[in-house]
């Protein structure tokens, strides 16, 4: 039996590979073998970084509110105990936001977060 090449399909996997690959330094962008293997990693990299720049903003946020309620007179974890009591749904990255550009609305809040401590 005569042997069948991968031929088209085979150039247009390799293709698409090393067009992912474009940018990268030396035999990654030239090489399929070694390019698919730096998209590969590239993309599971791309992935997990989604994820992380979730946790990193909540953590940015965490330490806004954090000093904006101890200008304020609260620690980050009474503030957020005091808005609960308070019944006050506002979620972090708003909680934030007016901690940067309306100290006024956030030492409003805080003062509702410290008479429900009380």
């Amino acid at each position: 039996m005569a042997r069948i090449k991968g031929g088209l399909n085979a150039k247009k996997r390799h293709n698409r590979t090393l067009k992912l690959a474009k940018g990268y330094r030396g035999a990654r962008s030239k090489q399929y073998r070694v390019a698919k293997q730096s998209v590969m990693r590239a993309l599971a990299s791309s992935y997990a970084g989604r994820k992380e720049r979730k946790r990193q903003f909540r953590r940015l946020w965490i330490a806004r509110i954090n000093a904006a309620a101890r200008l304020n007179g609260l620690s980050y974890s009474k503030f957020m105990y005091g808005l609960k009591l308070a019944e006050v749904d506002v979620n972090r990255k708003m909680l934030a936001e007016l901690a940067v550009n309306d100290a006024e609305g956030f030492a409003e809040l805080a003062k509702l977060a410290q008479s429900k401590l009380a």
